[in-house]
């Protein structure tokens, strides 16, 4: 299981509703809106859930 960077929500990479990559990495997300507001500024969520 893969953490919604957005929300925290646990998401099956296998399930997940939207992916994206980012500095060679992918990201899982519950909703299309978690990965819109990622895409809009990646830092502000990675820099969250430091």
């Amino acid at each position: 299981m893969a953490k919604d960077p957005v929300c925290g929500m646990a998401v099956d990479e296998q399930k997940a509703a939207a992916t994206s990559s980012y500095k060679g990495q992918t990201y899982y997300f519950c909703a299309k809106m978690c990965k819109e507001s990622f895409d809009k500024d990646p830092e502000k969520y990675l820099q969250k859930a430091k």
